[in-house]
């Protein structure tokens, strides 16, 4: 068996340093996203760029099993084989690990990609690893973002502050109208 790479991470039209200090690119339309090879759900790695060719849905999530996040997860799982269809690929990200994922995935009987960040240099890179604040208290983490991209490897769509209930179907029309 070939060792996997816990991750990789290329950086294309970097203009500002995350917080941890690495390259980070600003995510705008039409721009390359960061490129990365993280192991995923059941084993194995997904390399972004590898994927070129189709659409991708990327979307970022702050953690396993809980509310928003599961029910983002089995929005977009509901639809799998629409998003398959049009020959895209969804792929879910979060700081949780493998493990973690595939306990997530049994549970809600989830059918899309989880790929595991646990050092949050990719969801860093992205610029989505940020201060937020709950009930005055602040402390760090994922900003629920998807991001569409298209066959060509380029930046189509960018979902900030995703407001989970009915985003997947959103995301599925938005794929739709990019490969029309």
């Amino acid at each position: 068996m070939i060792p996997v790479p816990r991750y990789s991470c290329v950086i294309e039209d970097c203009t500002q340093e995350s917080k941890k200090g690495i390259p980070m690119t600003i995510l705008e339309i039409g721009n390359t996203p960061p490129d990365f090879t993280l192991p995923k759900d059941g084993g194995g790695a997904i390399t972004l760029s590898a994927l070129r060719g189709g659409p991708v849905v990327l979307y970022f999530y702050p953690k396993d099993d809980t509310s928003g996040c599961t029910q983002e997860a089995i929005e977009f799982s509901g639809l799998k084989t629409e998003f398959e269809k049009l020959g895209a690929k969804v792929i879910g990200m979060s700081p949780d690990p493998v493990k973690k994922h595939d306990k997530f995935i049994a549970k809600h009987d989830l059918k899309i990609a989880l790929v595991a960040d646990e050092d949050k240099k990719i969801v860093d890179a992205y610029g989505l690893w940020v201060e937020k604040s709950m009930y005055g208290r602040k402390y760090m983490g994922v900003e629920r973002t998807t991001i569409l991209i298209g066959a060509d490897g380029k930046i189509a769509k960018i979902w900030n502050k995703v407001k989970v209930p009915g985003h997947a179907a959103e995301v599925l029309q938005e794929t739709k109208a990019l490969i029309a």
